[in-house]
């Protein structure tokens, strides 16, 4: 067995404390225990012995079974948890190979198994949006936070990124001239720039077939002004057909979407993983060039370019109608994930806030063009169309009866959604951001922020941001445990349905029916973390500080160890530590930030005799704390926010990360990073 390596000499404190444990600490070490067990449970019935699932699904869905395992495993889960989503993530990739058919036997369900994989990506027969794509690659990123030392898992981030900065010629999804990326469908073969006829319907009409009902998604593009109101069985003329897919192909497939920010988030993580400033380049490159084209557009993002980059190409200068943009049938919803995913890695890769404005701008739009319902709640539109702004307050649902059945609904003005404002205000600290809350807050007459909701489980839209916002600004003290206690009873739902399922594998395959997200790290990550969930759709672990133990030299909060932030600002951080074990000792290492991005100052916590507070300068990432057998202590901590130079690598890793068998740059060899302050726009092209 390898031998581990050293620690480095880290600032050391020591808990002295003793006392009973309070209730959020017994309830978090509860909830890894019930999940834990949840994880394998899940592993031993829906799975095949070598991971792959029994479940027919697009192959995102497919990895979105145990997406955060792996972030499970990096909050302190036990150690198979990692092995768990190891074992699952490689079946999927495998046997979705697009090389061969690995499900020979089909269901009656409508969702079916389809050959998606190529160089372990989505290939060009079935490529996604970001939307998708991120959804599934969630479970990859986690990865990086898990363990970053996986030969295979490097050489993927570097191939994955290299698809998306144009340094693949076998995957040219990217325009380096136009900074656009060719299509908002990508694949490792590249962009998908021409559909057929069910394609298009499907897109322009929210049908699955020629003529059939439409489904949940509603309409997901436009063609207008070109085709202001195309008629509903426009594809029964072959003349007609022809024009409106060669329109469609024009104006939605070879064109450029902010969604596709969402893919920043994939080169930043081969960053993370590399240190190689060509994906830190291209991250701000692509994300500079959607926020100059929102400041050209009078400070609206549009939701197209065409493949020169023009806004509105095509569509006599239409700034909205694009796939997933503006006018369908969320609005602002999908398009919003990429914006945000863009922003914070921006910042993360520079330490400089300003790259927030474009988020903020466009909360902002939103609500400045809200109003009060008669009802008097504030709502904002969600939509925008040939009218404008949609005011209309129609509840979700069928909107239009043309013939086809349904259309499919659209999204009508809504209360503020809570993920944009929260993942600002985390990011910022700033007043200004926690002022614009605080305005929705006061005009907020039927939501109850202090109310834990987790009805939606892992994929929600950031309504449980609002209870621990609210306990960050002293008005709600019971969070820790509400949302701990609440989760506790989703995953012990979870539990029991699967403990009660005596369907045999052959049952489950026909019925296609499985438990989704047994493994919940909304809580945890809140909650131990002192940061918002991560984006769902693709987003990077959020953290103002993470944990990792000592002696086992693994990431996350050891054994019968529970933390807690219980302050938050621009400057400070208050954790709370404490340990269960009433016998054993526990050593864990506090890092500042999700990727050891923020610094520690002096930290304070109570002295040896109880009679007061002891201070320590840190000025570091790390700082070491001993917790003695049923032991806490509270840390109040100066932080540093956004200052270092972030990466995967663990506090042990001092001469960067061991990747045993390391793939060197395809731009000439593995490079240190620069540093902050290296970046300089690129000239405008758009």
């Amino acid at each position: 067995m390898p031998s581990k390596p050293s620690l480095p000499n880290l600032p050391t404190i020591k808990g002295h404390h003793l006392s009973a444990p309070p209730a959020w600490a017994l309830l978090e070490r509860e909830l890894f225990a019930l999940m834990e067990d949840a994880a394998r449970l899940y592993a031993r019935d829906y799975f095949e012995a070598g991971g792959a699932t029994l479940m027919a699904e697009d192959v995102d869905d497919l990895y979105e079974q145990c997406y955060n395992f792996g972030l499970f495993y990096a909050l302190g889960a036990h150690d198979d948890l990692l092995e768990l989503h190891l074992r699952h993530w490689n079946a999927v990739t495998r046997v979705s190979d697009s090389s061969f058919q690995h499900r020979t036997r089909f269901n009656e369900h409508k969702k079916i198994f389809r050959p998606s994989i190529y160089r372990e990506f989505w290939s060009h027969s079935q490529a996604m949006e970001w939307h998708h794509l991120s959804e599934g690659n969630m479970a990859f990123y986690d990865f990086g936070v898990a363990d970053p030392t996986i030969s295979e898992n490097e050489r993927r981030a570097r191939r994955f990124a290299n698809m998306f900065t144009g340094d693949d010629p076998e995957a040219p999804n990217y325009d380096k001239e136009h900074r656009i990326l060719r299509s908002p469908f990508h694949s490792a073969q590249g962009p998908v720039l021409e559909g057929d006829v069910e394609f298009a319907h499907t897109m322009l009409y929210a049908g699955r077939g020629l003529g059939g009902s439409c489904n949940y998604y509603g309409v997901r593009a436009s063609l207008y002004p070109v085709v202001k109101d195309l008629e509903v069985r426009w594809y029964e003329d072959p003349a007609r057909a022809k024009q409106i897919v060669d329109l469609f192909n024009r104006l939605v497939l070879q064109c450029d979407t902010p969604n596709s920010l969402a893919a920043t988030a994939l080169v930043t993580h081969a960053y993370l993983q590399t240190g190689d400033e060509r994906y830190k380049r291209w991250v701000l490159e692509y994300t500079e060039a959607w926020w100059e084209r929102t400041k050209a557009n009078g400070g609206i993002c549009p939701d197209n370019v065409d493949a020169q980059g023009v806004i509105g190409g095509g569509r006599k200068g239409c700034w909205w109608g694009g796939q997933y943009g503006w006018n369908h049938y969320q609005g602002y919803n999908i398009m919003f994930h990429g914006i945000n995913i863009a922003v914070e890695c921006c910042q993360l890769l520079t330490g400089d806030s300003s790259w927030l404005e474009f988020l903020r701008s466009q909360v902002r739009l939103l609500v400045d063009n809200g109003f009060e319902r008669p009802d008097g709640q504030f709502v904002v539109p969600t939509r925008y169309g040939p009218d404008g702004w949609d005011l209309s307050l129609k509840p979700p649902g069928p909107s239009v009866l043309d013939g086809i059945d349904m259309r499919g609904y659209a999204q009508e003005a809504s209360p503020m959604r809570p993920q944009e404002m929260v993942h600002l205000y985390h990011a910022s600290m700033a007043d200004e951001d926690r002022e614009l809350i605080d305005s929705i807050r006061e005009r907020d007459t039927e939501r109850d922020w202090n109310d834990v909701d987790v009805s939606m489980g892992e994929k929600n839209r950031g309504q449980t941001e609002l209870p621990r916002f609210q306990y960050h600004q002293g008005r709600n003290p019971g969070w820790p445990e509400q949302i701990l206690r609440a989760e506790y009873a989703a995953a012990l739902k979870s539990y029991r349905q699967m403990v009660d399922d005596d369907r045999t594998h052959l049952d489950i395959i026909q019925s296609n029916q499985v438990p989704m997200h047994v493994v919940l790290t909304k809580a945890l990550t809140q909650v131990t973390t002192g940061a918002p969930q991560s984006i769902y759709n693709g987003g990077l672990l959020r953290a103002t500080v993470r944990y990792y133990d000592a002696d086992r030299q693994r990431p996350g909060l050891p054994p019968d160890t529970a933390a807690l932030v219980d302050e938050l600002s621009d400057r400070r951080v208050g954790v709370q530590l404490v340990n269960c074990h009433r016998n054993e000792a526990r050593r864990l290492i506090v890092q500042a930030g999700a990727f050891g991005e923020h610094r520690f100052g002096e930290v304070r916590f109570e002295q040896a005799d109880g009679e007061g507070l002891d201070a320590m300068r840190v000025d570091g990432r790390h700082v070491l704390v001993e917790l003695p057998a049923g032991a806490a202590i509270r840390l109040d901590a100066d932080l540093e926010r956004f200052c270092e130079t972030p990466s995967y690598a663990f506090p042990w890793h001092q001469d960067g990360i061991p990747v045993p068998f390391p793939q060197a740059s395809a731009m000439g060899g593995p490079a240190k990073p620069e540093g902050r302050g290296s970046w300089s726009p690129a000239p405008s092209s758009s």
